[in-house]
């Protein structure tokens, strides 16, 4: 059985509570088809409750099997992890 392609979920410019509900759809339409892929090279504004959201799927996905990681995590999605000390939990999902 061929290994399932990661399903690609792109974050838009501004990560925020009026954004999550959208977000969390798509990453949990993508985490029932497999690997998942969190593009965050556009992000321009996060927020903390985003950043434990994509904990918290990257903790789904562990849990199911698949991979997760997020690509290109622009430099205000790396700078606002490493402010709330959260760098040793996203380094095992952080590519590029």
């Amino acid at each position: 059985m061929p290994k399932s392609q990661a399903q690609s979920v792109a974050l838009p410019r501004v990560v925020d509570l009026d954004a999550l509900d959208e977000i969390r759809e798509a990453l949990l339409d993508a985490l029932h088809a497999g690997p998942v892929d969190v593009d965050g090279s556009a992000v321009e504004r996060v927020s903390t409750n985003a950043l434990f959201m994509l904990l918290s799927a990257s903790e789904t996905a562990k849990k199911s099997g698949f991979s997760f990681t997020i690509s290109d995590a622009s430099t205000v999605v790396t700078g606002a992890i490493e402010k709330l000390g959260l760098g040793p939990v996203f380094k095992p999902v952080l590519k590029g």
